[in-house]
């Protein structure tokens, strides 16, 4: 017999919805209970405060992109490929309501995140979503697909222009409906070798 989602499972998908929304301060316990349909007693029980909440909220979107990550790059035939391939997975994850990925922009290890052992436990968290587009880079540089960069130094500028994609296109209103496949394409042309 198929059972539903447990109450904490319905309080952390309300709070990433909520936090995605509204951001943090915007967010309140009693808020997340009555979207979860859930007792306010319960969020306490489950996730102690409001602040590791939303930790835990940030690091369950970390997981669900790097498992879509690690998912659509089986197979792929060549390290440019799988970078285009990452970006691209990236972009769709960004743009999926269903994914909460406001989550991230609002719970950046550099923004809301009061303590520093919370820092710490995203930083570690976003490293994994860094070395599988390394590991794309150096797959890339190896096989010939990608002209010879420094991967390390070169996954972060790649990175970086995700990052400032999905800021620019989902954060402002000057995005258009072609951005992030012309992001995807100008780092494309800027690795592929010659």
């Amino acid at each position: 017999m198929a059972t539903g989602p447990t109450k904490k499972e319905l309080l952390l998908k309300a709070a990433k919805e909520l936090f995605s929304e509204h951001g943090y301060s915007e967010t309140t316990f009693k808020k997340i209970s009555e979207r979860a349909g859930v007792a306010l007693g319960l969020l306490t029980h489950h996730f102690g405060n409001k602040e590791k909440l939303f930790l835990t909220a940030g690091l369950d979107v970390v997981h669900e992109l790097v498992e879509a990550m690690r998912t659509n790059l089986q197979g792929v035939p060549n390290g440019l490929e799988a970078v285009r391939l990452f970006a691209k997975t990236y972009f769709d994850f960004a743009r999926n309501p269903r994914q909460d990925f406001m989550v991230l922009v609002r719970c950046s290890p550099f923004s809301d995140l009061k303590t520093v052992e919370d820092k710490d436990a995203m930083i570690r968290n976003f490293s994994e979503l860094y070395d599988i587009l390394e590991e794309c880079v150096e797959r890339g540089v190896q096989d010939g697909s990608i002209r010879t960069v420094a991967p390390h130094k070169t996954s972060g500028v790649v990175f970086c222009n995700l990052v400032g994609g999905i800021r620019h296109g989902l954060l402002t209103p000057y995005g258009d409906d072609g951005l992030f496949d012309d992001i995807v394409d100008f780092v494309i042309y800027g690795l592929k070798a010659k």
